[in-house]
């Protein structure tokens, strides 16, 4: 599987919700999400894409204009009722 890059985006979110973001604990997911020294969980397949990744594929001309932001409104229905950890911070950190 391929190593995944924090980004810029999700650092900032991470800052808002005062949390730290380490490279995943889990060897199939992309970020660990930390909170006093305490791990609260790993978020991220690596083998999905997530808005980040879509805006740089839209800067890079691998999708057309529009497309992250098609895809993050499409993640937010699918994922609307998710009240876990996980999907929760999956929601605020990577979309």
């Amino acid at each position: 599987m391929p190593n995944y890059e924090i980004t810029e985006h999700s650092y900032k979110k991470a800052q808002e919700l005062n949390v730290e973001l380490l490279p995943a604990q889990n060897k199939h997911k992309k970020i660990g999400i930390w909170r006093d020294g305490n791990h609260i969980c790993d978020i991220g397949a690596k083998n999905y894409k997530d808005f980040p990744t879509l805006l740089q594929m839209e800067q890079d001309g691998e999708l057309a204009s529009g497309e992250a932001y098609n895809k993050r409104r499409q993640y937010k229905i699918r994922h609307k009722y998710d009240r876990g950890d996980v999907g929760f911070w999956t929601n605020k950190i990577l979309w």
